[in-house]
């Protein structure tokens, strides 16, 4: 099993920036892709962004494309999702997710653990 943890969430005004955190523990040994995800109160659930834990690429969801950045330390086996000029619609329940497949899955049901969120809450 592997468990992950986020923190980092608030709320903040619209260009402000949040980094969140999302630590892994327990069978990390296990992990190939780490996820971002966001829920928003009425909306299904939306891929943000993806790494690979070993390789480090990475895949984003358009509406973040050059806004966010997802990282690792794979020593500190922590994940980041670093969001800079940040929108109101931003805000969300951001997840982190991690699977033992290699591919930057785009549907949640890929991934094999879940994180149990942190909120983001953008203001004008």
């Amino acid at each position: 099993q592997v468990q992950l943890v986020e923190s980092g969430g608030g709320q903040v005004q619209a260009g402000d920036s949040l980094r969140l955190s999302c630590a892994a523990s327990g069978r990390t040994a296990s992990i190939i892709t780490m996820g971002w995800f966001r829920q928003a109160p009425g909306k299904e659930r939306e891929f943000v962004a993806a790494i690979s834990w070993r390789g480090g690429t990475t895949s984003y969801a358009d509406s973040v494309k050059g806004r966010f950045t997802i990282s690792r330390d794979n020593f500190k086996n922590t994940v980041y999702l670093q969001m800079n000029s940040l929108k109101p619609e931003d805000t969300a329940l951001y997840s982190c997710a991690a699977r033992r497949g290699s591919y930057h899955a785009m549907n949640g049901d890929a991934y094999d653990y879940w994180g149990q969120g942190t909120q983001v809450t953008v203001s004008t």
